[in-house]
Order: structure tokens, then C-alpha cells, then sequence
């Protein structure tokens, strides 16, 4: 756990000190869970979100994007049920007077005891050496199987629980597992009570005419509204799939965790409108396409898993979360969830309007279902930073700190660094940079010995460095070191498009798939 911390603590430095991610506000001593991204974090994250809109609109013919506006008739959210149901649970501590869910403080219960079964594991592996096989070891192993079962128990309880909104049993459970305020150790709680988490605001010129609207909570129902909007006009058939990628607000309990839970946060979301009675199919094969997506970017299969809900929202008959190993655990990154009807004939029922689909090839309308696949964008960038990180031990006996982002997110692909300053070095390399620039995002360098370069440009991400050297001037050639294995090749000035492009190039990351 201590571990992990650290890990977590570097993340946040790194993101910092590399113009990644500031704090909101930060000269007036920051706003709680807001952020900004710095210089390179807003190129990291526009990488992600355009790997993502290319994977999921420009390569499935039968999938459009729409870009809905985050204020809606208030209609909307009493429709959707978040005016009436987007509540968590909530619990204060008497004695530190801080706010928690209370879910989240049991889900942080069980993480402890997951904590426990890697212990287990780390022995084992140590003691067993190669030939140690984890996974006969977690199904066997008695004490990870009490453990195991532990978890099961307590969240399967909360499910239940929660489901049948019993807020007592609740805090009964926190108070049984002797849960204590994580920063002073009280167990003094208030009971457990609802929190209905929407940012609402007036729109309207005057008090007296204002109407009372809300900050979308997330950016599905912009979809919904425009349903019939974007089929007649696009005339698309059914399955057919409407993404967007936007803003959504949420006035979270307890936001925390750097980015990975904050109040003002983005969405990539699809939704994907099937025939009734299909939804189970089209969602295992949602759930298969975006695990490949994930994989696609070589952060390792081990760091992925499914995780089924016991608990299904109001209008779900199927929901799966995929997790990550994060530095504090494996958490939600993505959603895929199994709709059903329950979004178009509620927006048809509050509406009057009729929101359905006419089949030619049955002849009749009908409302369609929907499957949705919806990932935080924020935490897609903090999976992906925080996974990167690395620190490596060298042969010299140093050490190297690499932010070993895929070579298609990286902000900047390649760093342009003249050997010195001087006898028409920075000349040639500017040359160079403006070549490379209509093509790849490109970063140029002359200040400090070019080994320092090098490290900066490790440190920063960047998979590629050019230097420009004498022998250039004669020759027409430079070198180029990669950043994850630190090799030097000499080649052709001519020659650096072509070798950058299949490194960074969309279309060579995606046909992993």
C-alpha cells in the first residue's frame, strides 16, 4: 500500500513539473478537485480523445458523432431520473466534520484486504520462484479464498443494500467492519443519507422569469434528444451508433484521487441502437471491441479486467465495468452497459414526441434499445500517464525517469536538438523542425549538454530525438535515439518521415484491434 502511495505521489509531481496537469486556481491556493491541463497535458488528451473518435466514428461506417450542448430543458433530467434518483450515498464524521460516501468508504475497505491478497501472492511468487502459477494459487490457496470470499460478502451486501436504498444496514456495515474517518480514526458517523449530485443554475434574465436548469451530469442524454434527429437526417439504419465526447458536471461527495474523480470532468460516450431482443449480443461484442481498444495501446493485458455489476442501475439489464490498475488499485475506466429501451420511452413519455424507429424490413416502428460504451477521458489520461511512469536502473549504475506514453498519444513525437549552438548546427535543425512540423508535432531544443536533452525528453514523453552534429553538414544524416530503448541510429535526413510515421501513426496502433 505504501507502494502504491508513492507511485501515486510521483504521479502527481511528474504531471506537474512537466506541464502536464496544474491545480485549478492555483495562486488563490486552488478549487477542490478542478484542474487544468498544462502544455503537454492538453496534447496527451486531445491524442487520446482522437484515438478514440477514429476507433469508434471514422472506422464504423454505421456510427456518427454529434456535439450536444451541456445545457438542457430542464425536462430532460426529471425524465432521465437524475432529479429524482442521481443520488450517493453520503455520511459525515461527527468528530472531524469531514463528508464521505459511504460506498466508497467500504469499496476502500475491501481494496485493503485485495491489498492483502497481493501480499499473499508476492510471497508465494518469491518462495515458489518460476515455477509459481498464480491463478492455480489464487483458486487454491486458503487463506486468499477466506480473503476472496470476505470481499464478495461485504460488497454483494452493499449492493443489496443500496439497490433497496436500506441506508441503515448501510452504516450498520460500515460500523460492523469498524470503518473509521481515514484521517483521524473516528467512528463517530452521522446516519447515511442521499446526495443528489447535480450543479443546477438559473437561466433567464431576471429573477422572475429565470428557469431553473442543471449542468449535464453526463452527455448521453444529448444523444437520446437527438435520436430521431440524426437517424432521419443521416438516414441510418438500425444498428447504427451516435458518439460524443463532452463536458459533464458533477458535484461530487468526496472528489479525490487527483483526476480520477473530479467535479468538471469529459466523456467519450456511444450509444448504440440495436433491435430488441439483440442488446445481449451487440453488448458482449462492445465489450470484446473496447477491451481490444484498450490492449491496442500495449499497457499490458494484466492491467485490465471486467468487472460484472451486482447491482444494475434503474433502466440497465446488463452492466460491466473495465477496470484498471491504477497506482491506488484497479478502478472503473470504462462502462458498457446494456440500456435497454428505458432512455427513448421515458424522453417519449415526458416529451408527447414519438422517439421510434420504423423497420422497412418488418414493416412496423418500434422503440430500439440501447447498448452504451462511455470512458472518462480524465481518467483515460491519468491510465495512461500513470502507467507510463517509470524509473529504470541503468547499466552505469543511474538511474532514468521515462514517461513511456504509446508513441501515437505522445504530445510531442520527436525532439529536434542541435549538438551545439553554433557553426550552422541550429540552422540545420530549425530546417529539419519545419519540415516535420507539417506532419508530426514536433519540439525543438538547444539548451544544455545533449545527454540532459536527452533525459529532459524522456522525462517529458517525447519517442523520439534528432541531433544534428557535424558530420551532418557533410553527410545529409543524423542520429535518432529512441526513448524506450535508448538506441542510437544513424540515418538519412530523408529518411526521418517515413521512420517517425510508422511509429506514431494512428492506423498502425489501431489495426492491433
Amino acid at each position: 500500500m505504501a507502494k502504491q502511495e508513492d507511485q501515486f505521489k510521483k504521479v502527481l509531481s511528474h504531471a506537474k513539473e512537466y506541464g502536464y496537469v496544474f491545480q485549478s486556481s492555483e495562486i488563490y491556493d486552488g478549487l477542490s478537485a478542478v484542474y487544468d491541463y498544462a502544455q503537454n497535458g492538453v496534447e496527451l488528451k486531445k491524442n487520446i480523445r482522437d484515438y478514440w473518435w477514429k476507433a469508434m466514428v471514422q472506422m464504423h461506417e454505421n456510427i456518427v458523432g454529434i456535439d450536444a450542448s451541456i445545457l438542457m430543458h430542464p425536462t430532460t433530467w426529471k425524465a432521465s431520473g437524475h432529479v429524482d434518483a442521481f443520488n450517493d450515498p453520503l455520511i459525515d464524521n461527527k468528530d472531524s466534520k469531514k463528508r464521505y460516501r459511504a460506498d466508497v468508504l467500504i469499496e476502500d475497505y475491501c481494496a485493503k484486504i485485495e491489498g492483502k491478497i497481493d501480499k499473499e501472492v508476492a510471497k508465494a511468487a518469491k518462495r515458489f520462484g518460476e515455477a509459481f502459477n498464480k491463478e492455480e494459487f489464487l483458486a487454491t490457496n486458503g487463506r486468499v479464498l477466506g480473503y476472496q470470499e470476505k470481499i464478495n460478502t461485504i460488497l454483494a451486501r452493499m449492493g443489496k443494500s443500496l439497490e433497496n436504498e436500506d441506508l441503515e444496514d448501510v452504516k450498520l456495515l460500515i460500523e460492523e467492519l469498524q470503518i473509521a474517518d481515514p484521517l483521524t480514526g473516528s467512528r463517530n458517523w452521522t446516519e447515511v443519507k442521499q446526495f443528489n449530485l447535480m450543479f443546477g443554475t438559473q437561466i433567464g434574465a431576471s429573477a422572475d422569469s429565470s428557469t431553473q436548469v442543471y449542468l449535464r451530469p453526463e452527455t448521453a442524454q444529448g444523444i437520446f434528444v437527438n435520436f430521431l434527429n440524426v437517424q432521419k437526417t443521416g438516414r441510418m439504419k438500425i444498428p447504427f451508433g451516435i458518439a460524443q465526447t463532452g463536458k459533464a458536471f458533477r458535484n461530487e461527495i468526496v472528489a479525490r484521487q487527483f483526476i480520477f474523480r473530479m467535479r468538471e470532468f469529459e466523456q467519450m460516450e456511444m450509444q448504440f441502437f440495436v433491435k430488441p431482443g439483440t442488446q445481449k449480443k451487440w453488448y458482449e461484442n462492445w465489450k470484446e471491441t473496447r477491451l481490444k481498444w484498450h490492449l491496442s495501446l500495449g499497457m499490458g493485458a494484466e492491467n485490465y479486467r471486467f468487472h460484472d455489476h451486482d447491482k444494475l442501475a434503474h433502466y440497465a439489464d446488463a452492466a460491466a465495468d473495465i477496470e484498471f490498475k491504477f497506482p491506488f488499485g484497479f478502478k472503473e475506466l470504462e462502462g458498457i452497459h446494456s440500456r435497454t429501451d428505458f432512455d427513448l420511452k421515458a424522453h417519449e413519455e415526458y416529451s408527447g414526441k414519438k422517439l421510434q424507429y420504423f423497420d422497412h424490413e418488418e414493416n412496423k416502428s418500434y422503440v430500439p434499445y440501447v447498448v452504451e460504451t462511455s470512458i472518462g477521458l480524465d481518467r483515460m489520461f491519468l491510465a495512461v500517464f500513470s502507467n507510463s511512469l517509470q524509473e529504470e536502473a541503468l547499466e552505469n549504475g543511474t538511474t532514468r525517469t521515462v514517461l513511456k506514453l504509446p508513441a501515437v498519444l505522445a504530445p510531442f513525437k520527436a525532439a529536434v536538438l542541435p549538438l551545439v549552438k553554433k557553426d550552422g548546427l541550429p540552422e540545420v535543425a530549425r530546417k529539419i523542425m519545419n519540415d516535420l512540423k507539417w506532419d508530426f508535432n514536433v519540439f525543438y531544443d538547444e539548451k544544455d549538454a545533449v545527454g540532459k536533452r536527452y533525459r529532459r525528453q524522456d522525462a517529458a514523453g517525447t519517442p523520439f530525438c534528432i541531433t544534428v552534429d557535424h558530420d551532418t553538414l557533410e553527410d545529409d544524416s543524423v542520429t535518432i535515439r529512441h526513448r524506450d530503448t535508448m538506441e542510437q541510429k544513424r540515418v538519412k535526413i530523408s529518411e526521418l518521415k517515413e521512420m517517425i510515421k510508422q511509429e506514431v501513426e494512428v492506423k498502425n496502433w489501431l489495426q492491433k484491434m
